[in-house]
């Protein structure tokens, strides 16, 4: 007799088929033509909105592991918004401005810049712009993320710029806006102002020097205590060739200056913290020299040096930024040159004590124009300088060593400060409105609130102009008669209009006095013609705007948005230049949480470079594994740290993914005949298993439901696992492998009820993670009439499901009834190791236990639970493995089973051919098949 015809064997022809990375590009073209995400926005309609606003990613290259991180990281979030009662939209964007289009457009030597007018110029920059919008759109959208790719936001686009415009004119309407001229970051190779967030530090090898100017004016005071014709104020810098913008000497009021008297006889003033190891950088004995006097820095004030290479004096001044970190306590001062230099020479004219003013002896292109370098780049002079001092006697010490400094993030080269005029936006007045909106914003982690209170706090003023053209004008008119600014709410609510209808290139294309609204005449004086700003905005203003060039422009988002997520690099970017702008502009912050993740490192965790070769780039990753691995990498570690990746990374979680895929295939397998609406069995009538597999599926879903709320998707991942390795495969799929197969009818609906409920729930628990497995799942599962079949993303995920719930004392008895078996496994497992048996069906096993225990095991089906053919309960003592682990403590014997072999289930049992039962067949396999 062919018993397998009874059989229920899995389907042959599975559409869980292999080879998934090759059939995603379908999947995902399959989802676009059916426009999914539409779909899911009208199914969602009227549900409260939740939104995550995208940090523009900026448009001149393809994407890289980090923004392939980032962009999954939001689709996870949105997806599972989604799906848990919300409407959640997503537009992405870009951010399409800024110096490196420029520069790229420049270096393209078939275009020649002389030969375009700016707007032209700015055409070939925006074309630059959106075909690299056009490439990382598709490699977006490859990594199954969905969104409103065909209306994302550009902060290139008209719209865009009319309501930056606005920002911009609300901001300077509060008088938040004004242009001075004080120190920046300045970029020579680019000749442009930078941010704060457009600088990055790298070692850069460097001069120090100790130089000695001599004292000119003591006030009267230090003729007592030695020649003054000998005495010399003592600076310290790493950049000499800022040595011909010096024009003060600070030293701090409070510290106690030396005035240290040296073998030859010269007298150095120095803090006298300090003294000691100045001597040793200029090898002097410290021993051998004289202190002569001990003066507080108070009282060197207005005193004057001898510039030592210019024929002009140094003033004595005194600052509190001067510390005793390093130097000599004496710090040299050029306000052209630092910011703090720039404020305490400030502060002295104002106070008219001093007429220093802000002299800038190099040019935008790093070129000195003082008398004695005149043309030389300042690197080059760098090298002058420190000759020139030694030649002339006045340099005390020298080294060169290599030190933390400002680079150009875009070009890589360094930058300098130099004081230039400028448009900024006073931080100062704004800034404490920022540190408390940062007490209502929620923040992943932690520390994000401290870093960005820390930042704002200790900021300057934004420098928000670019000598640049491909940007977004600032929108400001000069009058040609009094040569006042003007920005007024008229001139704005004109040039929004304008560029709203036009586009920004109207700006160069048209004079001042065509773009003036109609019959505008100067507020201050009257005439009627009139100049414009040559200069843009800082791109950090354009993504600054977006809380109102897309929150408020949409009217299926809202502001303030529910959630920014981006790298920690944007506590000083995007996070900060948004809430500057929105607490300027409206006065409260542009969201109500702050998600960081960390870098993308490779497997040993050192950053990636392309010089190292330990880039992963995501195209690699879909390749090989498809685009579903690389999301299940971004949910498998904690994003808020450094998340490593390599080969071997992606080797070791492929094995995890084909856990879970396999689990869920095994199960696809076993349902290939259950109908949901006319075989499911209800729970109360579930068999005893059915109903514990039910409940330990519902405490995943407790515990993943929490972890989506919280944003721990490592969590949601490792629950995931272990439930599929754990709860499934090694408990109960592998218990109900038999009844399955072999069981009657009503054991098997009973299980494959428990099987659809917990596949169904599994596929919607994994779907914001694994976009393409749970798609492919739900299109090859059968379907309740209750469900929507077309996606898995159109259901909501399940929640905790009071039908599936177990009474203390049945959570109790499952909890002995597993451990008991875990202690069998390990049993038998030792047995198969000694050779005793090959499969466990072949086995009989003895349990000696207490009478208690023994009580509590009548009943139960030991057989079916440890997949043996027969287990015997004892309290008899009994020869084999003791085990006290276990919740019922237990002597386990394990022996080979003598008694005959059903070939339709492979158990053994005695009354295989005894008198009165089936020749060949067990009972209950011989009762199936006469059924």
């Amino acid at each position: 007799m062919d018993y397998n015809q009874t059989v229920h064997l899995p389907q042959t022809d599975f559409p869980m088929r292999a080879g998934l990375p090759k059939r995603e590009p379908d999947m995902l073209q399959e989802m676009y033509d059916h426009d999914l995400y539409h779909k899911l926005m009208k199914k969602n309609e009227g549900k409260p909105t939740f939104v995550l606003h995208d940090g523009p990613p900026y448009a001149n290259g393809n994407i890289h592991i980090g923004t392939a991180l980032n962009k999954i990281l939001k689709d996870i979030i949105v997806k599972h918004r989604n799906m848990t009662g919300y409407c959640a939209p997503y537009v992405p964007g870009w951010d399409t401005h800024g110096l490196p289009i420029e520069s790229a457009i420049l270096k393209n030597k078939k275009i020649k810049r002389d030969e375009l007018t700016t707007s032209e110029f700015r055409e070939k920059c925006k074309e630059y712009a959106l075909d690299f919008v056009d490439k990382q759109r598709e490699q977006f959208k490859r990594l199954g993320v969905l969104g409103e790719w065909e209306n994302p936001y550009l902060t290139l686009k008209p719209e865009f710029e009319a309501k930056q415009v606005e920002i911009f004119g609300k901001m300077a309407e509060k008088g938040y806006i004004y242009k001075g001229m004080k120190p920046v970051y300045w970029c020579p190779a680019d000749q442009t102002a930078l941010a704060e967030a457009e600088i990055e530090y790298a070692d850069d090898p460097c001069t120090t020097i100790f130089v000695k100017f001599p004292v000119q004016d003591d006030k009267g005071k230090l003729g007592q205590y030695a020649d003054l014709s000998k005495v010399y104020f003592v600076i310290w810098t790493t950049t000499p060739w800022t040595i011909p913008g010096n024009f003060a000497i600070c030293l701090n009021a409070e510290f106690d200056y030396v005035l240290l008297q040296v073998p030859g006889g010269d007298v150095y003033v120095l803090a006298k913290d300090l003294a000691e190891s100045v001597c040793k950088a200029a090898h002097i004995d410290f021993e051998a020299c004289q202190v002569l006097a001990t003066l507080k820095g108070s009282e060197f004030e207005l005193m004057t040096a001898k510039h030592p290479l210019f024929d002009r004096e140094s003033v004595i001044l005194n600052g509190e930024h001067v510390t005793l970190d390093a130097g000599s306590g004496c710090v040299h001062t050029a306000p052209g040159f630092g910011a703090e230099d720039f404020q305490i020479c400030q502060q002295y004219d104002k106070a008219g004590l001093t007429h220093i003013g802000v002299p800038v002896p190099v040019n935008a292109k790093g070129v000195m124009t003082d008398e004695r370098y005149n043309g030389q780049f300042y690197a080059k002079g760098n090298d002058m300088v420190v000759e020139d001092l030694e030649k002339e006697g006045f340099l005390v010490a020298k080294e060169n060593i290599t030190h933390s400094y400002p680079h150009c993030w875009r070009c890589k080269n360094p930058i300098i400060y130099r004081a230039t005029e400028q448009w900024f936006c006073s931080v100062d007045a704004i800034k404490d409105a920022a540190v408390q909106a940062c007490d209502s914003i929620q923040w992943k982690p932690d520390w994000g609130k401290d870093r960005m209170t820390s930042m704002i706090t200790e900021r300057n003023d934004w420098c928000i102009s670019r000598q640049r053209v491909w940007g977004v004008p600032i929108p400001i008119f000069y009058c040609d008669e009094c040569g006042a600014d003007i920005v007024t709410p008229e001139t704005i609510a004109h040039i929004s209009a304008l560029f709203r209808e036009h586009g920004s290139n109207i700006w160069f294309d048209k004079t001042a006095d065509e773009l003036v609204p109609e019959g505008f005449v100067c507020p201050k004086c009257g005439k009627t013609h009139f100049s414009k700003e040559s200069d843009i905005m800082d791109v950090w203003f354009d993504s600054g705007s977006t809380h109102a060039a897309v929150l408020d422009e949409r009217p299926y988002l809202h502001f303030p948005a529910d959630v920014y997520l981006e790298g920690g690099d944007q506590y000083r970017g995007w996070f900060q230049s948004s809430m500057l702008t929105s607490i300027a502009a409206k006065g409260v912050a542009p969201y109500k949480q702050i998600i960081t993740h960390g870098w993308t490192v490779d497997g040993e965790g050192r950053a990636m470079h392309k010089s190292l070769g330990n880039a992963v780039a995501p195209e690699e990753v879909i390749k090989d594994y498809g685009a579903d691995m690389l999301r299940l990498w971004v949910a498998s570690a904690d994003y808020t740290q450094d998340m490593r990746i390599s080969k071997d990374i992606m080797k070791q979680l492929s094995q995890a993914y084909l856990k879970i895929r396999n689990t869920a295939r095994y199960m696809l397998g076993n349902l290939c005949d259950f109908e949901p609406d006319t075989d499911a069995v209800a729970v109360e009538n579930l068999m005893e298993l059915d109903r514990y597999a039910l409940y330990r599926f519902n405490e995943l879903v407790k515990t993943v439901r929490a972890a989506y709320d919280r944003y721990e998707f490592h969590a949601v991942y490792r629950a995931v696992y272990n439930f599929c390795v754990v709860d499934m495969s090694n408990f109960y799929l592998d218990i109900i492998k038999d009844r399955l197969y072999c069981g009657n009818e009503a054991e098997r609906r009973s299980a494959q009820t428990a099987l659809y409920s917990i596949l169904d729930g599994m596929t919607r628990l994994i779907a914001p993670i694994l976009a393409f497995t749970s798609d492919e799942i739900w299109h090859a599962m059968k379907h309740a009439k209750d469900v929507d079949g077309e996606s898995v993303l159109f259901n909501e995920m399940p929640g905790d499901n009071a039908a599936y719930a177990l009474d203390e004392a049945a959570k109790a008895r499952w909890e002995k009834l597993v451990s008991l078996r875990d202690a069998v496994n390990k049993a038998l497992e030792n047995a198969r190791n000694a050779g005793v048996f090959k499969k466990a069906q072949d086995t009989e096993i003895t349990l000696s236990v207490s009478e208690a225990d023994a009580a509590f095991l009548a009943g139960v089906d030991l057989a079916s639970l440890c997949i043996v053919s027969k287990v015997t309960v004892t309290t008899e003592a009994v020869e084999g493995e003791r085990n006290e682990e276990s919740l019922i403590p237990c002597t386990i014997a394990v022996k080979l089973s003598e008694a005959p072999k059903c070939p339709r289930c492979w158990n053994h049992c005695d009354s295989i051919g005894t008198e009165g039962h089936h020749a060949e067949l067990c009972d209950r396999c011989a009762a199936v098949v006469e059924g």
